[in-house]
């Protein structure tokens, strides 16, 4: 199988035939099994990276229910493995990676458009219906708790706008609303909603670095900062196309205790493969953009498996006395 096959199929049906099995095998307990049928489907076709993948998900239970180090090091090697045959990291094997301590945490552009382009046909039913998901509500909100808020803004732009949801929430309060993805199937259903005026497919630091500098009044991101380790370059992106006094308005997950040793500004990686920001990184990022925190209160981000998920509602401003470059 060449490096550049669909990650959908090994091109070997024993193989596939073998890693659906290995995949019923976890999902049922069977971290044994998993991988006994993970090296099958390894054997017959040795560059499959999903196979390696699922091999490292496998190894990872069996360390976490018997505490084996050589079950950590297999682990580790079938997730880099994995990582090796997909440059682009599409299916996310750094991640796990990462997660076990085993490098940088980054969830790469190639992953995330991938998941949700996958996602996106029930993204809006499942955010909503299943995972109880209110960030944009909470962001319109919040803006109104901040003093001499204006009931309008002249340019908004809705980051990581997804389906459009927030664009939906804030059309009514702005007079041109653009909108930016890394996922053409959501921009695809973000179309079709009509209250964007202008979108565009992309990372969010690229589009922020090519936009005017000075150019917007209201900036907005709900559930999406979520997928970055570090919030300096995309708030330092923000801080330069915000006119001064403008807002950021977004929502963050709210990190456990740092265990022994960890930096307090450290972003952390959860076992839901989201990244959570404690305070200080959050005041570090947006000092460091010229922006100054003007709201922060808690607020349950979203659920799930029945369980409130704790964050945090931030609204920044652009500091009055920084001149943006154009």
């Amino acid at each position: 199988m060449s490096q550049h096959a669909s990650q959908h199929s090994s091109g070997d049906l024993l193989a596939d035939r073998r890693y659906v099995y290995a995949e019923a095998c976890l999902a049922e307990g069977d971290a044994v099994g998993a991988a006994e049928m993970a090296e099958q489907a390894i054997e017959r076709a040795p560059r499959y990276a999903p196979a390696w993948l699922l091999l490292g998900r496998a190894r990872e239970s069996l360390h976490a229910a018997t505490g084996a180090e050589e079950q950590l090091r297999a682990a580790l090697d079938a997730f880099e493995t994995a990582r090796g045959l997909d440059p682009e990291d599409r299916i996310g094997a750094g991640l796990h990676r990462a997660r076990l301590g085993g490098g940088d945490a980054a969830l790469s552009s190639a992953y995330v458009r991938a998941l949700f382009d996958g996602y996106a046909g029930r993204f809006e039913r499942h955010l909503v219906e299943g995972l109880g998901y209110r960030g944009p509500a909470l962001l319109r909100q919040a803006l109104d708790a901040v003093p001499d808020t204006p009931a309008r803004f002249a340019v908004v732009l809705d980051l990581g706008c997804g389906t459009g949801l927030m664009g939906a929430a804030i059309r009514d309060r702005a007079g041109h609303l653009g909108g930016v993805d890394l996922s053409p199937a959501m921009l695809r259903l973000a179309r079709a909603k009509g209250c964007y005026d202008r979108l565009a497919e992309g990372d969010l630091v690229p589009f922020l670095a090519g936009e005017p500098g000075a150019s917007a009044d209201l900036c907005l991101a709900a559930d999406v900062f979520i997928y970055f380790a570090d919030l300096g370059p995309v708030l330092a992106g923000i801080g330069r196309v915000l006119r001064p006094g403008g807002l950021a308005a977004f929502t963050v997950q709210s990190p456990d205790e740092a265990a022994a040793g960890d930096p307090v500004d450290a972003a952390r990686l959860g076992a839901d493969g989201r990244f959570a920001h404690p305070d200080a990184h959050l005041e570090t990022a947006a000092r460091g953009a010229g922006l100054a925190t003007a709201l922060r209160i808690p607020a349950a981000i979203r659920r799930e498996r029945g369980r409130d998920v704790p964050g945090r509602v931030i609204v920044l401003r652009k500091n009055t006395s920084c001149v943006n470059e154009h």
